[in-house]
């Protein structure tokens, strides 16, 4: 199961989807965790000090091993050098699973302990000085669309990512690539506003959007988040002790986490279990390839010198019954 966590900036999505993440872990659930977002700060709230937050391989800067790996022995790909963020897969193509090791984890993963388990965490990156002014995020984060369109993920695995904050995923592909979207909001008029501007863009896409309501401090807020966000509303979450010492670098045991809180996770997950009963591949590559075609015509293929739009297998359909290439 791919799952998203998308909200403003300051709304509480770090934390809530690195709370997620430890509830998974928590069960011995197998868990691929990615960062791609512009503050990298998933990293600490897993616990890794800055200084090993500040060291994760960024996936970036190692995007032509990414490329070598994923493009297998497709014949449709001339070279890696002509594969893109949005390059979908095809027959010869190598495919990510979550439990294997392949040469993508060993360069681009960490293993990150946690109460019970352990996850996977791969980041885009961070932005750094020399970035400033010549180069645009989404030339990062693109490492992680690619992944995700190569990965194939079971009912009971499962693959989640803290996206880059607002509305900033929509400048690609990668909105489509989940199975549900969680949108963290505060209950104020900016965090609902972010509400409606992902729904609206995502609205002929499919998108599987759940709000959950964040720093919900009484009936007030919570009136407020029905009444302007309606049945998205799945669940709310409100002040946690836990959280606080989790941000101060001492985080108690995940089994401490408060009741209402850890009832909200539940049912997040429970949301998500349900929502593989829906999922849809082939409406999944037809979009993977819409967007492929549409950035091979906007510069792709200008940038490659090939038609990008030749990598398409129109017979190809990622799904857990395809094999991959050793």
């Amino acid at each position: 199961m791919k799952i998203a966590f998308v909200g403003k900036g300051g709304s509480g999505k770090t934390t809530l989807s690195s709370l997620f993440i430890r509830s998974l872990a928590a069960t011995g659930a197998p868990v691929l965790a990615f960062d791609a977002d512009i503050n990298q700060h998933l990293g600490t709230a897993l616990g890794l000090d800055d200084a090993e937050a500040a060291a994760l391989p960024a996936m970036g800067d190692r995007l032509p091993l990414i490329k070598d790996h994923l493009r297998g022995s497709n014949p449709r790909i001339a070279s890696a050098e002509t594969m893109i963020k949005t390059t979908p897969p095809g027959e010869g193509s190598r495919l990510l699973r979550v439990r294997e090791s392949n040469p993508v984890y060993d360069a681009c993963a960490k293993t990150v302990e946690l109460d019970g388990g352990a996850v996977r965490l791969m980041v885009t990156g961070r932005f750094s000085d020399a970035d400033l002014g010549v180069a645009c995020y989404h030339s990062k984060t693109g490492a992680v669309e690619l992944c995700l369109n190569h990965l194939v993920d079971g009912p009971d695995e499962y693959v989640v990512v803290d996206m880059t904050a607002g509305s900033d995923s929509f400048a690609s592909g990668l909105f489509t690539r989940f199975d549900i979207t969680f949108l963290v909001a505060e209950p104020t008029r900016r965090g609902v506003s972010v509400y409606r501007q992902y729904k609206d863009y995502a609205r002929d896409f499919g998108v599987e959007l759940r709000v959950v309501g964040n720093k919900v401090q009484g009936h007030d807020d919570l009136d407020f988040l029905r009444a302007e966000v309606g049945d998205d509303l799945l669940v709310t979450v409100g002040h946690s002790d836990w959280v606080r010492a989790m941000e101060k670098g001492r985080p108690p045991r995940f089994d401490l986490l408060e009741d209402a809180n850890r009832h909200a996770l539940d049912l997040m997950r429970t949301v998500v279990d349900s929502a593989y009963e829906q999922r849809d591949m082939e409406r999944y590559m037809r979009q993977m390839v819409h967007f492929h075609v549409k950035n091979a015509e906007s510069w792709g293929n200008e940038r490659t010198g090939v038609d990008l739009a030749a990598q398409v297998d129109p017979g190809f359909v990622l799904g857990e019954s395809v094999t991959a290439p050793a």
